[in-house]
């Protein structure tokens, strides 16, 4: 399927690895032009010289935290206009609600809201001029059910989620559209991490945590960041420009709801 965006001008924010890197593949395979960006320079070229090879695409790589002024100024200047901006961001570690404390409740704020509000900021006033814009958020299942630990990502992205609502449809007139992916559990890093810290503290091994998460979620298996990407990257095309405003849970059906 032609998705109607080769040439366009695509930021992938955090996507040296997992999700971010799915959609950015994805992104590329459709002939975008995309810019990735990561914290780590060895692994954000080894992202994009394997996008390169394997899609043929302009991959321009930006090294920068993109929760700071300086990260997003230089996101900007390797892409000027962008006609695809997918905001993704690393979430806070799991923490009893109890410990939280107003410093680690702001940071969550500051990375998880207040960074991809920056960015559509900057970018959304040029997609309604060229008359086409593609936002896509990646938030968290947990927008939309309690995951126990993360209060302070939940928070922050559902802040997110409510605050762009009414922008999606302030700018839908444009062919500007604004949407979220909730992820659940993906076969990325992060919930390697999690698994490998919940068997240690249950004195298990890492396959016996991951076989229970597994059993939890209808589909019997993890995500994976190509899948994810696919989607994106459908959200993101010349075909979706009547989807505005809405939640995307991709989770294989673990959430159990009938609405």
């Amino acid at each position: 399927m032609d998705l109607g965006i080769s040439g366009r001008t695509a930021i992938v924010c955090a996507s040296s690895k997992g999700l971010g890197r799915g959609c950015a593949q994805a992104l590329a395979e459709a002939g975008c032009i995309v810019v990735i960006n990561g914290r780590d320079a060895a692994t954000l070229e080894a992202t994009a010289s394997e996008i390169r090879a394997s899609t043929g695409a302009t991959i321009i790589a930006v090294v920068a935290d993109v929760s700071t002024a300086a990260g997003q100024d230089a996101l900007l200047a390797a892409a000027p206009e962008p006609d695809i901006l997918v905001n993704n961001n690393g979430g806070p570690p799991p923490k009893p609600f109890r410990d939280v404390s107003r410093e680690a409740l702001l940071e969550g704020v500051a990375q998880n809201m207040a960074t991809p509000l920056e960015l559509v900021q900057r970018v959304v006033d040029g997609m309604i001029a060229r008359r086409f814009g593609r936002i896509v958020n990646i938030t968290s299942a947990s927008v939309l059910t309690p995951l126990t630990g993360l209060d302070v990502s939940s928070a922050a992205r559902a802040g997110l989620t409510a605050f762009l609502s009414g922008v999606a449809r302030e700018v839908a007139h444009a062919n500007v559209t604004i949407n979220n992916i909730l992820p659940g559990m993906f076969d990325t890093d992060r919930l390697k991490g999690g698994l490998t810290k919940m068997a240690a503290i249950k004195g298990v091994s890492t396959q016996e945590i991951a076989k229970a998460r597994m059993a939890d979620v209808p589909a019997g298996r993890f995500g994976t960041a190509e899948e994810f990407g696919k989607a994106c990257a459908f959200l993101a095309s010349a075909h979706a420009g009547y989807i505005t405003g809405q939640n995307l849970l991709i989770d294989g059906g673990g959430f159990r709801a009938n609405f």
